[in-house]
């Protein structure tokens, strides 16, 4: 199975367990890819991530659908050893597949707000793999390495 298409499998399994309230291993089934069980697994640890990027946002108030995209992006994100594949994959991947589920399944704002999420969560992460070191005097003496804000570049929805 193809990585997109475990992903979006990952997505819809997380999703019926939390609309139907089916037991977790009963929504994933026997042939559940990686990304399934590793965000049903982490699911507490994803949410706790989601909650405290999504600013004014409790992950109990945040779509099923929108919160499922959400933790199977950060999935990828955060445990890339988990699903490995021929070649990893870097986050912007990761968010931009989101974003792309969003814009195909969810709402007009969906993509606008998993975008927001998921580019705070890889802010922080690349701020925490910064070197040691005065961040001031690093940016004073290279000023090529000052922080970007990311953005992954957005289609029109149809």
């Amino acid at each position: 199975m193809r990585r997109s298409d475990q992903r979006r499998a990952a997505v819809v399994a997380l999703y019926q367990h939390d609309l139907t309230g089916r037991p977790l291993l009963e929504a994933l089934g026997p042939n559940a890819s990686i990304f399934s069980r590793a965000a049903a697994d982490r699911a507490e640890e994803l949410d706790e991530v989601i909650d405290r990027h999504a600013h004014g946002w409790s992950v109990q108030r945040i779509q099923p659908l929108e919160r499922s995209i959400m933790r199977v992006a950060l999935i990828e994100m955060l445990h890339p050893d988990v699903a490995p594949g021929e070649q990893p994959i870097p986050p912007e991947g990761a968010i931009e597949e989101a974003l792309e589920s969003a814009k195909t399944f969810c709402g007009a704002d969906a993509p606008g707000f998993v975008n927001g999420v998921l580019g705070a969560v890889l802010r922080e992460l690349r701020e925490t793999e910064q070197p040691p070191g005065d961040s001031a005097e690093r940016v004073a003496a290279h000023p090529e390495e000052q922080a970007q804000d990311f953005r992954i570049p957005s289609k029109p929805i149809p």
